[in-house]
C-alpha cells in the first residue's frame, strides 16, 4: 500500500517541488514493484489523495525553509505576497467539506478487497485536479507496453 499524491500528475502548486518531486519518484517505485512482485502474489494499490487543506498543516508549513534567513532572501526576491497567495490558493480549489479521513477509508476498503481484485490506484481527490485522467493514460500506456513485449501476467499478482 503507497500513498501518493495528485500532484504526481495533476496539478503541481509552486514552492512545493521537492515535496512533489519525492511524491512522484516513491509513485515510480510502486509502478515498478507492483510488476516485479506480482509474480510472488504481492499485490500493489496505490492511493492518490489530492489536496486536503482541512484537518491538515500540509500546505501552511510546507513552502518554505526552516532557515529564516534563506526563507526572508526568498521573500525579498518574489512580488510582495506571493507565499501567502501561494498558501491560500489551495484552499480556493478544494471544496469546504473535502474530508481527510476519506484516505484512510480508501486504504481501508482496498485492504478489504480480495487479493487480484484490488485496483492499481484509487483516487481521492475532492479537487478533481485532473490527476485521475492522466494517471489513467500513463497506467494504460505501461499496461500496453508490457502486452506488446509479452509480459502480460505482471498486470495482475499471482493467485
Amino acid at each position: 500500500m503507497w500513498i501518493s499524491s495528485s500532484s504526481v500528475a495533476g496539478g503541481v502548486p509552486p514552492l512545493l517541488g521537492p515535496y512533489f518531486a519525492a511524491k512522484a519518484g516513491m509513485d515510480a517505485l510502486a509502478v515498478c514493484y507492483a510488476k516485479e512482485l506480482a509474480p510472488l502474489g504481492i499485490e500493489t494499490s496505490i492511493v492518490v489523495p489530492g489536496a486536503f487543506t482541512s484537518g491538515t498543516n500540509h500546505f501552511a508549513h510546507a513552502g518554505e525553509p526552516d532557515d529564516q534567513d534563506v526563507a526572508n532572501a526568498y521573500a525579498g526576491a518574489r512580488p510582495a505576497g506571493f507565499a501567502d497567495r501561494i498558501r491560500e490558493a489551495p484552499a480556493g480549489a478544494v471544496p469546504e467539506d473535502a474530508d481527510p479521513s476519506a484516505v484512510g477509508r480508501a486504504v481501508v476498503d482496498i485492504v478489504a478487497t480480495t487479493l487480484g481484485k484490488r485496483p492499481l490506484r484509487v483516487h481521492v481527490d475532492p479537487a478533481q485536479d485532473g490527476a485521475a485522467v492522466t494517471f489513467a493514460v500513463l497506467d494504460r500506456v505501461r499496461e500496453q507496453f508490457l502486452e506488446r513485449i509479452g509480459f502480460s501476467e505482471l498486470l495482475k499478482p499471482k493467485v
